[in-house]
C-alpha cells in the first residue's frame, strides 16, 4: 500500500479506536459514576444501554446514507457530534444529562462507524489487500477496547470526567487529519431514491428491539413483551415496505449470503458474552475483591493481548487456514476462558485468573477482524455501507442482548450483599457468557462444512 492509503487506513482505524477505547472506559469508570451522581444499579445501566440504544437503532440507517449521501460527508460530521457529546458527558451534573450525552453519541457512532468501514472496504481491493486492511481495522478496534480498560482505569483515578474529556482530544485530532487525507466524493446526483419510509420503520423498529432487550431486566414483564411485540410487527412493515420500494434501504436479496448472516448471528452471540462478561467482571473485583478502579483496569490488561495478536497473527492465520476455521478457533477458547471463570471464589488469585484473561484477548483477536471480513466479503461496492451497518447492528444489538441477560440473571439470584451471594450471582452471569459463546460457536458448523466442500 502507498503512504497515502497507509494514512486513510489508520486515520479510519482511529475512528473506530476511538469508539472502542470511549466505550471501555466507560465501563471501568461506571461504580465511580454511581457514587458521584448518586445512580442506583438499574439507572447505572442505561448509562451503558443509552448508547447501546442509540448505536444499535439506527446503525442501518447510518449504513445507507454513507452509501447514498457521501461517505467522507457522513463521517466527519458524524465525527463532529460524537466530539461534541462527548464533552457534554464530562460536564454533566445528573444522571439523566449523562444518559442524554451517551444515548447521541451512540447515535452519531452509528452514521460514523459504517461510514468509515465502508471506504475501507471501496478503497482496497478484494481479496489479499482488503483482508490485510480490515485486520488492522479490527486490530486497531480491539486495541482500544483493551487499553480503554487501563486508561479509564487510570483517568478515573483522576477523576470519572476525564473518561469523556480524553476522547474529546482525540476526536480533535482525528476529525483534522480526516479531513485532510480522505478523498473528496462527487455530490451523489441522485438523492429522491432515499426510502424515507423504509428509514422511519427499520429505525423504530431497531429502537423498540433494543429497548425490549435493555430494560427487561427492571420492568414488569407486559412492557417487555409490548414493546418487543411492537418492535416485530414495525419489523414486518419494514420488510413489506422493502419488497416493494423501488429503491430499498435495505436489499433484502443481500440476506441470501449465507456467509453474511452467519458473521452477523456469530457477531450477536459473541459479542453479547464478551460485553456481558465485562461488566459482570468489573462488578466481581470492585464490589466484592475490592478492587479500585485502576487495579482493574491494570488487572484486565491481559485481555489487551488482541492488540498484538491481531495484527500479527491473524493474518497469517486465516492466509493459511482461512477465514471460518479461525473464527471457530476465537469461539472456542471464549468458551474455554468464560467456563474457568464459574471456578472464581472470593479470594481467587489474580495469577490464577490471568491465563483465562489472556486466551479471552486471543479469542477476541481470533473472532473480530475475521468476522468483519465474512461480513463484507463478496458484497457489491455499493451495498458496502449496508453491510458494515447491518454487521456493527448486529455487534451492538448483541452487546445489549447480553448486557441485559447477565444483569437480570445476576438481579434474579443475588438475594443479598454477602459476599457468598454476591459471587453466586456473578457466577450466574458468566453463565449467560458460557451459553452465548457456545451458541456462537454453532454458527460456524455450516461454514466449517462448506469449507470442506
Amino acid at each position: 500500500m502507498s503512504p497515502r492509503a497507509w494514512g486513510i487506513l489508520l486515520v479510519l482505524s482511529g475512528a473506530i479506536f476511538l469508539e472502542g477505547i470511549d466505550v471501555a472506559m466507560m465501563g471501568v469508570a461506571l461504580p465511580a459514576i454511581q457514587s458521584d451522581l448518586g445512580m442506583s444499579t438499574a439507572s447505572l445501566q442505561w448509562v451503558v444501554s443509552a448508547y447501546v440504544l442509540g448505536y444499535g437503532g439506527f446503525m442501518l440507517l447510518g449504513g445507507r446514507a454513507a452509501d447514498l449521501l457521501g461517505r467522507r460527508r457522513m463521517f466527519l460530521f458524524w465525527l463532529t457530534v460524537f466530539l461534541l457529546f462527548s464533552g457534554l458527558g464530562g460536564f454533566a451534573d445528573s444522571g439523566w444529562m449523562l444518559i442524554l450525552s451517551r444515548f447521541v453519541t451512540g447515535l452519531a457512532a452509528a452514521f460514523m462507524t459504517p461510514a468509515g468501514l465502508s471506504i475501507i472496504t471501496t478503497s482496497f481491493a478484494e481479496g489479499p489487500q482488503r483482508n490485510k486492511a480490515l485486520l488492522v481495522y479490527a486490530g486497531i478496534a480491539a486495541a482500544g477496547f483493551s487499553l480503554g480498560l487501563v486508561v479509564g482505569g487510570l483517568l478515573t483515578a483522576i477523576h470519572w470526567r476525564w473518561v469523556f474529556f480524553a476522547p474529546v482530544i482525540l476526536a480533535a485530532l482525528i476529525l483534522v487529519t480526516a479531513a485532510r487525507l480522505l478523498p473528496r466524493e462527487e455530490r451523489p446526483a441522485r438523492t429522491s431514491g432515499f426510502d424515507v419510509t423504509g428509514a422511519v420503520t427499520i429505525t423504530g423498529a431497531m429502537l423498540l428491539l433494543v429497548t425490549t432487550v435493555v430494560r427487561a431486566p427492571d420492568v414488569d414483564v407486559k412492557w417487555t413483551v409490548l414493546t418487543g411485540v411492537a418492535g416485530l410487527l414495525a419489523l414486518s412493515v419494514f420488510v413489506a415496505v422493502e419488497r416493494r420500494s423501488s429503491s430499498p434501504l435495505v436489499r433484502l436479496g443481500i440476506l441470501r449470503s449465507a456467509p453474511l448472516i452467519r458473521a452477523n448471528i456469530g457477531a450477536i452471540a459473541f459479542s453479547g458474552s464478551f460485553v456481558g462478561f465485562q461488566f459482570m467482571l468489573v462488578q466481581y473485583l470492585q464490589h466484592l475483591r475490592g478492587w479500585s478502579a485502576l487495579e482493574t483496569g491494570l488487572a484486565m490488561i491481559a485481555i489487551g493481548i488482541d492488540a498484538i495478536v491481531a495484527p500479527v497473527l491473524t493474518p497469517r492465520l486465516v492466509a493459511r487456514f482461512g477465514n471460518t476455521k479461525v473464527i471457530a478457533t476465537g469461539f472456542t477458547a471464549a468458551l474455554g476462558a468464560y467456563a474457568f471463570f464459574l471456578t472464581v471464589g472470593t479470594d481467587t488469585a489474580y495469577a490464577v485468573m490471568l491465563p483465562a484473561m489472556l486466551l479471552l484477548g486471543m479469542a477476541f483477536a481470533l473472532a473480530y477482524g475475521p468476522l468483519t471480513i465474512a461480513a463484507t466479503d463478496g458484497i457489491d461496492e455499493a451495498e458496502q455501507g449496508l453491510a458494515g451497518g447491518l454487521f456493527n447492528t448486529s455487534f451492538q444489538f448483541g452487546s445489549a442482548l447480553g448486557l441485559a441477560v447477565a444483569t437480570a440473571v445476576n438481579v434474579a439470584v443475588t438475594q443479598s450483599e454477602s459476599p457468598s451471594d454476591l459471587l453466586a450471582g456473578y457466577k450466574a452471569a458468566f453463565v449467560v457468557s458460557v451459553v452465548a459463546a457456545f451458541l456462537a460457536l454453532l454458527t460456524t458448523f455450516g461454514g466449517l462444512r462448506s469449507a470442506r466442500r
